[in-house]
């Protein structure tokens, strides 16, 4: 090992001990990846922090190049189509669009649940339940993911959300300026919006997916690999899962620290935010949910509605790979 080995290697080890991560023996004992490259999407929202957290824990995997590619121009259809042309290798999504491309026969597969709950139904004095969203205005954040999770959540209740209510889409910061000036009845937002929203108290939170069945019971993002690169790679697909699963337990167990590291390599300005964000979403429910029923639950309402034609059970037998994950539930145990 040469003195610029050397350094780098103590720098990662450095890093990671700020984490409050140290490797285990047995990320030793296995083979090393078959490529030192890998590439996570920077999706335009901190609720993926894990994978943004897992950067030094990547290197402790045997990554020596590590990249975010910006990928978060067209929300997270656009991510998942990004997945599939292979502008990134593996990333965490909203289940909504990796379900549609799915759908389409896009080469993605997905491989772990992610987290449960970042969206927030957020309403004026006028929407208390979501059966109040019947003729009112309800503004989104992405012009397609969004819709397809307000499809999910309002179908739930028997509305429809292009028939019974008037749906538009602002950028978040113009939809929160709505929201609060009383020009919109609802906002469905996500991170980082739903922290900033609060903390201005804005409006009431008429649904929470972190807190408020069903929706608590599934994760809303979910971890995707592009399928060529997963088949070609599967020691590097197992050693990037542990890592950004590890990554989840530090959201869990030092919000502080997580949130420092968000803040540190620029994905949010507010650290305030950042802390509030691992307090609000349950990063650490990949050990106890089983990701088919997500597909299900997920995959049955976006059936019904005509979002996908394929019905789950498809897309659970020809989009899905567990056996990592299944390893890593048993290694990681504890």
């Amino acid at each position: 090992m040469n003195r610029r080995e050397f350094l780098a290697r103590t720098a990662v080890a450095t890093g990671a001990g700020l984490l409050g991560v140290r490797p285990l023996p047995v990320v030793a004992a296995e083979p090393a990846p078959e490529t030192l490259k890998i590439r996570l999407a920077w999706t335009g929202s901190t609720c993926q922090a894990p994978q943004y957290v897992s950067e030094e824990l990547l290197k402790l995997e045997g990554f020596r190049q590590v990249e975010f590619p910006d990928l978060s121009e067209g929300g997270g259809i656009g991510v998942a189509r990004s997945l599939a042309a292979g502008r990134a290798d593996l990333t965490m999504n909203f289940v909504g669009p990796l379900l549609v491309e799915l759908d389409r026969g896009s080469p993605i597969v997905l491989l772990a649940g992610g987290h449960v709950g970042c969206f927030e139904l957020v309403g004026t004095e006028h929407v208390r339940a979501i059966r109040d969203l019947k003729g009112r205005t309800v503004a989104v954040a992405d012009p397609v993911t969004t819709f397809i999770f307000l499809d999910s959540l309002v179908s739930y209740v028997g509305l429809h959300p292009r028939k019974d209510m008037n749906t538009v889409f602002h950028p978040p910061a113009e939809a929160i300026r709505l929201l609060a000036e009383g020009r919109i009845d609802a906002y469905l937002a996500f991170p980082p919006a739903t922290q900033e929203i609060r903390a201005k108290r804005i409006g009431h939170v008429v649904v929470a997916t972190a807190i408020d069945r069903p929706w608590s019971q599934y994760f809303c993002c979910m971890l995707a690999g592009n399928r060529e690169f997963v088949q070609r790679h599967p020691i590097a697909t197992k050693r990037a899962i542990r890592a950004i699963m590890k990554a989840a337990e530090i959201c869990v167990a030092e919000p502080d620290r997580a949130a420092h590291a968000l803040t540190a390599k620029g994905y949010t300005r507010q650290y305030e935010y950042a802390l509030q964000l691992m307090r609000d979403v349950p990063y650490g429910k990949w050990r106890e949910y089983d990701p088919e029923d997500t597909i299900r639950f997920y995959g049955l309402r976006l059936h019904e509605t005509g979002v996908i034609k394929s019905h789950p059970k498809k897309i659970l037998t020809e989009g899905t790979d567990w056996r990592f994950l299944n390893e890593l539930k048993k290694e990681l145990k504890g």
